[in-house]
């Protein structure tokens, strides 16, 4: 019968200890990526349904990155506030259209200030309303059921 070994990372030799940080900082990495790929690559086909014009790939590039960080710094409060405003609310539907509202703003602002900030890729208000509203029921639509069954 084997003994049972101690894993410990203390106890592990400097051989193992690097091989699982490489292994960690390499499973972060295809993980972003990932993620910035979704991103990237959702971003251009939108762009390229509603006929946005960019200067070059760096340009949308830099504009997913910039739309992906501030993101996720705006998801946190505006989640925030979405949970506090449906704490009380009853009806799968209403808490539904709630979320769809809370992320579209949510979108929308990002999308506004990266956009102004960027003089490479312009976006007219209508575009980023679209993209905005695409984006948001996307984002409300492939959300864990599990945790929208905790809201309600």
């Amino acid at each position: 019968m084997p003994e049972h070994r101690n894993d410990s990372f203390r106890d592990m030799t400097i051989k193992d200890k690097m091989g699982t940080v490489v292994g960690i900082a390499l499973l972060i990495i295809v993980v972003v990526g990932f993620l910035f790929g979704f991103y990237f690559f959702g971003m251009v086909g939108v762009f390229k349904l509603l006929g946005v014009q960019y200067t070059s790939i760096w340009s949308l590039v830099i504009f997913v990155i910039s739309f992906f960080i501030l993101g996720v710094i705006v998801e946190l409060f505006f989640n925030a506030i979405f949970k506090l405003s449906v704490r009380n609310i009853t009806g799968k539907v209403k808490v539904f259209l709630i979320q769809i509202s809370f992320e579209g703003m949510s979108k929308f602002l990002v999308l506004f200030v990266v956009d102004e900030f960027m003089k490479s890729i312009t976006l007219s208000l209508g575009t980023e309303i679209l993209i905005a509203l695409v984006f948001a029921v996307l984002e409300s639509v492939f959300e864990d059921n599990d945790k929208n069954a905790k809201i309600n």
